[in-house]
């Protein structure tokens, strides 16, 4: 069962499709949302999901805080599942009396990355702060590195990114304006935060 862990939406349950997605454990998230608060990088910022599968990243930070959450699913039925999972997180939170804006985009990465992230980038007036990049293991470390290269014209000067792999495959090779500032392994997982260069 994957649920949204803390803010306002805390505790509600998130629909997952069967087999088409692999979510990111609760214990993998809670650490990686502990460290962006601490780093206080989710308070009014713009946060992209690419590979969303269930919305899981994306709307957990719009519960703690985030103001924009824009999630990119290819699979249609993980797009249907996560485009019902924010309603339900939209709802608990302008029940609770906060806001938060979502969209979710139903398209491959690489698309999105090459049209209309920039468009979204560009109408919102800002670029991204925050961005998951947690792929199926099947997509490659040269694929991962294609897509950090088309991602840095949206990206804010400061922002964070954080990428997931199995521990089993090796490091990506990061491409040029990134910086790796840490990895932590939680079992089969990896998590590797980058900094623009």
């Amino acid at each position: 069962m994957t649920r949204i862990i803390a803010g306002i939406a805390g505790s509600l349950r998130l629909a997952s499709p069967a087999k088409s997605t692999r979510p990111t454990s609760d214990r993998v998230r809670e650490s990686i949302f502990g460290r962006l608060e601490s780093l206080d990088l989710l308070t009014n910022a713009a946060v992209l999901d690419l590979y969303a599968g269930t919305g899981a990243l994306a709307l957990e930070s719009l519960s703690r805080g985030s103001t924009i959450a824009v999630m990119v699913e290819q699979n249609k039925q993980a797009a249907a599942i996560c485009e019902n999972n924010s309603w339900a997180v939209a709802r608990a939170i302008d029940t609770a009396g906060g806001e938060g804006e979502w969209h979710v985009i139903k398209d491959s990465v690489k698309s999105f990355l090459a049209g209309k992230g920039k468009a979204q980038a560009e109408e919102q007036g800002r670029g991204f702060g925050v961005v998951f990049i947690d792929p199926p293991y099947e997509v490659t470390n040269e694929d991962v590195a294609e897509n950090l290269e088309d991602l840095l014209p949206i990206l804010t000067e400061d922002a964070t990114i954080v990428v997931e792999r199995s521990s089993r495959s090796p490091e990506p090779a990061w491409p040029a304006g990134y910086a790796m500032f840490e990895r932590k392994d939680y079992g089969d997982t990896s998590v590797y935060w980058l900094n623009r260069a």
